[in-house]
């Protein structure tokens, strides 16, 4: 079992900054010197997740974090369990009255995310996301989020209007709420979405990535999107019912058809190939049906063994004199 320091502080911060960090390396210094001097009434704190960076980002942190002139809590992570798990291990950590979550590439500058602060203290709002008029994201980002947003307003019942984004601010109600899902699999949007119909939206700047590249890849989105799919909605399995329906019916169909032809011609239709096609495609839509039951059972298998959603190495808390 892992040790976990703790410092424990009766103080309550207006806001926490939630930033997880995936092989921030050199970049972080800059992220560090952004939070300086924030004009922020009623303290703050940022809670820095590092999502098990094998760039050495852990051990930056920890020789900085005593120099720094503002309250910071650092989480390290014993694995790598995905950005979401990493986030919401931060929210259970954030002390602060609002929470905003931002990346650690500062495309969402920090003055951005002081509006976001600002619209919740003034709005009735949980949850407010953001959105950009251009985003500056890798090509292959962008399609991700918008795939991500397409799919979400079906199978999660998300408003039109609403861009699904990571640089979003909560009310501390709200974070209470969604942290209690221990589950292995999460996805914060989904959460929320689940937990409060009060969710507005707000626009802000949107900078260029200076340094580094993107940890999002190819295989990051399809997990984040399977997490969608088969952990918040029962969407796959009506499709699945749907496509079984639509292919029997079809096939009584065509049954229908041999029949009719031997009685009206006398002869058996013949095509070899056509019977081969069909045979694959009525073979190929059984295995897909299986396939999206039977990972539907394995996510239930490994929920009930409580496969943990993530593990926490050590947790260190800065406070300046």
């Amino acid at each position: 079992m892992e040790e976990i320091i703790m410092i424990h502080s009766a103080d309550m911060p207006l806001v926490s900054f939630v930033v997880p960090l995936y092989n921030t390396g050199s970049f972080l210094h800059k992220l560090l010197d952004a939070f300086r001097d924030l004009p922020i009434e009623g303290g703050w704190e940022l809670v820095l997740v590092n999502d098990a960076s094998s760039d050495g980002t852990g051990q930056r942190v920890t020789e900085r974090i005593s120099k720094l002139p503002y309250p910071v809590v650092f989480i390290d992570m014993a694995k790598n369990y995905g950005e979401h798990a990493a986030v919401l291990e931060g929210f259970r950590q954030a002390k602060g009255r609002y929470i905003v979550n931002l990346d650690d590439d500062l495309q969402n500058p920090v003055s951005e995310a002081l509006k976001i602060v600002e619209y919740l203290k003034s709005h009735d709002c949980d949850v407010v996301y953001t959105w950009f008029t251009e985003k500056k994201h890798h090509p292959l980002r962008n399609f991700g989020s918008w795939f991500t947003n397409v799919v979400a307003t079906y199978l999660l019942d998300k408003p039109k209007d609403l861009y699904l984004c990571s640089f979003r601010g909560m009310r501390r109600e709200l974070v209470e709420r969604i942290t209690s899902y221990r589950g292995p699999f999460p996805y914060i949007d989904g959460l929320i979405l689940g937990a409060t119909n009060r969710i507005d939206r707000l626009q802000v700047e949107h900078a260029k990535r200076v340094e580094g590249q993107s940890g999002y890849t190819l295989r990051r989105l399809v997990r984040l999107w399977m997490n969608m799919f088969f952990n918040f909605s029962v969407m796959p399995l009506r499709l699945a019912s749907l496509m079984g329906t639509g292919l029997c019916t079809l096939g009584f169909v065509l049954v229908i058809l041999v029949i009719g032809e031997k009685f009206l011609y006398g002869e058996p239709i013949k095509g070899w190939a056509s019977l081969m096609a069909a045979i694959s495609v009525f073979s190929g839509a059984q295995l897909l049906m299986l396939g999206v039951i039977g990972e539907y059972l394995g996510r239930t298998y490994l929920t009930l063994a409580g496969r943990p959603q993530s593990l926490v190495r050590t947790i260190q808390e800065h406070k300046p004199n």
